[in-house]
């Protein structure tokens, strides 16, 4: 059975939290690291995530699941063939060849989509994938994450009106440990 308390042992014994000096993808500095791509890589991890989030998704009308790429990527296919519900890959941006996308995978005007990430910090990323979908007409429900790292991405989404809903927080994992 898939539990919140499941996730947190599975992602300690697989040594996804690192202590030292690191620079996150924000910019910010900080004496801890989450390494998710390590517990994401795992399937017996990713099937955990996927199997939560799913349950998560029962009573709402969600037409695609959205994982910004790298991280969010696999996510999103491991919620998809979980739920059957199809996925979007969001590039950083838009390429420069070929069809020049930001979104792969098929999204209709008025489509509701989920977002999940596998960390979130300010919530910096998640924005832009926001705008991304919303570029194209798809309407963000809720986002998704695997671990919140409690420093401004709650507070970027209630101004967006957005539903913002982490698996665990760092508090949940650090107070486990």
């Amino acid at each position: 059975m898939a539990s919140k308390e499941l996730l947190i042992k599975l992602l300690k014994e697989n040594d996804v939290i690192k202590y030292g000096n690191f620079i996150l993808s924000s910019g910010k500095e900080s004496d801890y690291y989450i390494d998710i791509k390590k517990g994401i890589t795992n399937p017996k991890i990713l099937k955990v995530i996927a199997i939560l989030i799913n349950e998560k998704l029962h009573d709402d009308k969600i037409h695609r699941i959205a994982g910004p790429a790298l991280g969010a990527v696999p996510i999103a296919a491991a919620i998809s063939l979980e739920s059957e519900i199809p996925f979007l890959m969001i590039r950083k941006g838009k390429k420069d060849y070929g069809t020049s996308k930001q979104i792969e995978g098929e999204i209709k005007s008025g489509d509701n989509v989920v977002i999940v990430e596998d960390v979130a910090t300010t919530g910096t990323s998640i924005l832009k994938a926001i705008e991304a979908i919303e570029n194209v007409g798809g309407i963000v429900k809720k986002i998704f994450v695997v671990v919140d790292r409690e420093e401004g991405a709650l507070k970027s989404f209630k101004s967006k009106n957005t539903e913002f809903i982490p698996l665990i927080s760092v508090s949940d994992f650090i107070e486990n440990s």
